[in-house]
C-alpha cells in the first residue's frame, strides 16, 4: 500500500508546481492589462484586475503593489497602506515597492498633519 501511495505524492507534487505557473501566468494576464487599462486612465477597471491577480495569485507582490498604487490613486488610502503593507510582506526586499510606500506614507503624512488644526 505504502509503495502505490509513493508515485500519487510524486504526481500531485507535480502537478501542484504546474498549477502554480498557471495561477501566476494567469495573475501576469491580469497584471499586464490592468496596465493598459491604467495608463488609459481607466483606474477602476484597472483596481478590478489587481484585484483579480491577487485573488487568482495571493504571492504575486507586483500586483499587490500595483493595486496600491492604484486604490492610492482613486484616495483609497487605507487600502492602498494595506496592498502594499502585503507586497513588502511577500518581498521585503523589492526595491520599488518599498520606495513606493515611503512615498506613499510620506505624502500620507503630509496630508494629515496639514488637515490636523
Amino acid at each position: 500500500m505504502r509503495k502505490r501511495l509513493l508515485p500519487v505524492v510524486v504526481l500531485l507534487t507535480a502537478l501542484s508546481g504546474v498549477a502554480y505557473a498557471d495561477a501566476r501566468s494567469d495573475a501576469r494576464a491580469q497584471v499586464e492589462f490592468g496596465i493598459s487599462v491604467a495608463a488609459k486612465g481607466l483606474w477602476k477597471e484597472a483596481i478590478y484586475r489587481w484585484e483579480r491577480a491577487t485573488q487568482i495569485d495571493p504571492t504575486y507582490a507586483a500586483a499587490f503593489n500595483n493595486l496600491a498604487v492604484a486604490y492610492e490613486h482613486e484616495g483609497l488610502l487605507e487600502k492602498a497602506g494595506e496592498a502594499y503593507e502585503r507586497a513588502l510582506k511577500l518581498e521585503p526586499n523589492n526595491a520599488m515597492v518599498r520606495q513606493n510606500f515611503e512615498l506613499f506614507k510620506e505624502i500620507h503624512d503630509r496630508t494629515n498633519q496639514s488637515q490636523t488644526p
